[in-house]
């Protein structure tokens, strides 16, 4: 089992920046992939960006050159970056690990743009 824990969600202007964090524990070993995913109201889940073991990334059009996901192996967390955010990046935002044994989910987090 993969526990993952969320944080750095919140208030924000447009145009204004937050960075959301996830710490994963448990059996860390077995992770391959993670990432980050949101769910703004009434829509589908939809991926934001992921991160392979190797560092490899992989984003959704929409946030391209706005959002940076990265990854401390150390400290088992991975993070999103984002910048020069729109009231359309509105949403539930959670992380995902991707391992040998299955997907695995955080409990989300808010992030609210608006004026």
């Amino acid at each position: 089992q993969v526990q993952l824990v969320e944080s750095g969600g919140g208030l924000v202007q447009p145009g204004g920046s937050l960075r959301l964090s996830c710490a994963a524990s448990g059996s860390i070993f077995s992770i391959r992939t993670m990432g980050w995913y949101r769910q703004a109201p009434g829509k589908q889940r939809e991926l934001v960006a992921t991160i392979s073991n190797g560092g490899s990334t992989n984003y959704a059009d929409s946030v391209k050159g706005r959002f940076t996901i990265s990854r401390d192996n150390a400290k088992n967390t991975v993070y999103l970056q984002m910048n020069s955010l729109k009231p359309e990046d509105t949403a539930v935002y959670y992380c995902n690990a991707r391992s040998l044994a299955g997907w695995y989910w955080g409990q989300g987090t808010q992030v609210t743009v608006s004026s």
